[in-house]
């Protein structure tokens, strides 16, 4: 029995009452759960002190020319005056775009920028295409720094191509046709027309071209017929074109001819005639002599050592030369014919005076 008043003391004694009036007491309640509270806001003001960026288009495209605004918004920062700055890379290359609370480089005087962030570009050409890359810092944030990527591209409308079109090709042969243009971007396509008449890039793949072998690149702007036909005649252009517009070259005109076979053979025979004909005129006029020299006259002479065709007169020597060589000079018996000293002339004038003296 003890144990049961004991018992039934601690269960209804007078501690029991005293607890029930404090769980009802509404402040109570409360203030034991301050502590909890406190340390929930404690990590609620953790997770929002830092610094967060977005942007709401971070692929910009854009013509040339036009003007576009490249996005970086700041969406959670306990600083009130972060610090920005913009960046351009391009070719492995980074430069400053927006430091120091000024703009720098080639977009000095048409970029400002825009609210705290944002970044505006007017008059873009084709060389403002690159990644630009949005940086804050703000020294107030648990995470001070953040950053943001954001890629322009600028279209450029190509210009003119320039084409290549052989004028005249022989039936049966190659020909190649050419449509260049270097200033479009992204690079154009191309596209062949004959006579207002879009060519395919095969010419297999469109009955209506079973006349013709050809084969179009789109990439290069090439044009090749493997052997041309009558029917491939006519006006030939090319269209380059991309997303920021197309162009056109002028027309230019190509003839395919037949090979006159009958006319070739006939202009072959005409200049065998002609040399057969040379050659037999050539032939007569050597066996008429007209090819041999004139025989020599007088005492003129040849000679072998001076150049063909030139003759020289003798000298004393030479003939006294050439006479050694003959047989010698007999003198004639006298047969009654008196010989006489008057009859035969002196040599020398000195002798003669000698003898009349």
């Amino acid at each position: 029995m003890r144990f049961g008043k004991s018992s039934g003391a601690a269960r209804g004694g007078p501690s029991a009452p005293r607890d029930m009036a404090l769980r009802r007491r509404p402040g109570l309640g409360l203030r034991g759960r301050l502590p909890d509270l406190c340390l929930l806001l404690l990590l609620r003001g953790c997770l929002t002190a830092a610094v967060n960026l977005k942007s709401s288009n971070r692929n910009p495209v854009v013509q040339e020319f036009e003007s576009v605004e490249l996005s970086c918004i700041i969406t959670d920062s306990q600083t009130n005056d972060p610090r920005i700055e913009w960046k351009k890379i391009q070719d492995d290359q980074t430069a400053y775009v927006f430091f120091d609370n000024r703009i720098q480089g080639d977009l000095a005087g048409r970029a400002e920028l825009l609210g705290k962030t944002s970044l505006k570009i007017w008059n873009v050409t084709r060389t403002d295409s690159a990644i630009y890359r949005c940086e804050v810092v703000a020294r107030n944030d648990r995470k001070e720094i953040d950053e943001i990527v954001i890629e322009l591209t600028v279209q450029v409308k190509p210009v003119p191509p320039v084409c290549r079109v052989p004028k005249a090709v022989p039936v049966g042969k190659s020909a190649t046709l050419q449509c260049q243009e270097s200033e479009g971007y992204p690079r154009p396509h191309y596209s062949w027309y004959r006579n207002d008449v879009p060519l395919p890039t095969d010419s297999r793949a469109n009955p209506r071209f079973r006349n013709s072998s050809f084969l179009l690149n789109p990439e290069t702007g090439t044009l090749v017929f493997s052997a041309v036909h009558k029917e491939d005649s006519g006006q030939y252009y090319c269209i380059a074109s991309n997303d920021a517009g197309s162009a056109r070259c002028e027309e230019q005109e190509l003839e395919v001819y037949d090979l006159n076979i009958g006319g070739i053979i006939g202009g072959v025979l005409v200049v065998l005639a002609v040399l057969a004909l040379i050659t037999v005129g050539i032939c007569c006029a050597y066996r008429r002599g007209y090819f041999i020299n004139n025989k020599q006259n007088g005492e003129s002479y040849k000679n072998t050592g001076k150049p063909d065709g030139v003759n020289y007169i003798r000298t004393d020597e030479e003939v006294q030369s050439e006479g050694t060589k003959q047989k010698p000079f007999r003198k004639p018996r006298n047969r009654g014919v008196p010989n006489r000293e008057s009859n035969i002339l002196p040599r020398n004038p000195s002798d003669s005076y000698r003898k009349k003296g």
